[in-house]
């Protein structure tokens, strides 16, 4: 029996002297661990599959409930994501990601292609606002929403505040008076609202704000999902 799934290639393990077990992410049926042959061979054929950040149309065969690669098809490389170190753990920080918040067999449409546009999006200026919004999107659809909606216990708007507090437990900032999570910046703040779609103060938008985004996000991840996340760690250590 064979099956045809578009799919981003998240990870690549070595198995065996020259062949990889890929775990994939597709629409329909979220991550799919699918092994392939012979692909580390140098005249491989199908290489390009396992490249990291492949999206192509993988044919499958499935026996025993087991997936092998048996051909693909690509669709988009995202070749520049590997040839510029910022871009490379930018664009790992995504599938880490994705491979954190998604589950075999479950249907993830809204992660997969808020992956992909991630990805297209990174291959072009700025890498980091892509991955924030990547994020955001990512975290809202998995039910671990950030909350920048103004202060969550008074309902004061934040955007001018210079000092804000963040709540892990629900994800929401609020004012210094009422908040006693952790500490965070209006340029965080305000960089969190722009790149969700909201209004924000452009005077308080910065590469610095950008950066402490994403430690706030990090630290989140952390904490609702209980892992390291190496890669975004190392993309926020480069910037």
């Amino acid at each position: 029996m064979e099956t045809v799934v578009n799919a981003l290639m998240l990870r690549a393990v070595d198995y065996n002297e020259n062949d990889k077990i890929l775990t994939l992410l597709s629409a329909e049926r979220g991550k799919i661990s699918a092994g392939i042959r012979g692909v580390k061979k140098a005249a491989a054929r199908l290489k390009f599959a396992a490249q990291p950040f492949c999206f192509a149309e993988y044919v499958l065969a499935v026996r025993g409930g087991k997936y092998t690669v048996i051909n693909a098809s690509e669709n988009e490389s995202f070749y520049d994501l590997r040839t510029d170190v910022n871009k490379f753990y930018a664009a790992s920080a995504v599938s880490e990601a994705a491979m954190a918040l998604t589950y075999e067999g479950d249907e993830c449409r809204g992660i997969f292609y808020a992956a992909v546009k991630a990805l297209s999006e990174m291959c072009g200026a700025n890498e980091s606002e892509a991955l924030i919004s990547f994020l955001l999107s990512a975290l809202q659809q998995s039910g671990y929403g950030v909350r920048a909606d103004g202060c969550l216990i008074c309902g004061a708007p934040l955007e001018d505040e210079e000092r804000l507090k963040f709540d892990m437990d629900t994800g929401a900032f609020t004012c210094c008076g009422c908040g006693t999570g952790s500490g965070a910046s209006g340029t965080t703040y305000n960089v969190i609202r722009k790149l969700s779609g909201k209004s924000y103060r452009q005077q308080l938008i910065s590469a610095d704000g950008e950066k402490r985004a994403l430690r706030l996000l990090r630290e989140y991840f952390s904490y609702k999902l209980n892992f390291a996340f190496k890669s975004l760690s190392e993309y926020i250590r480069l910037l």
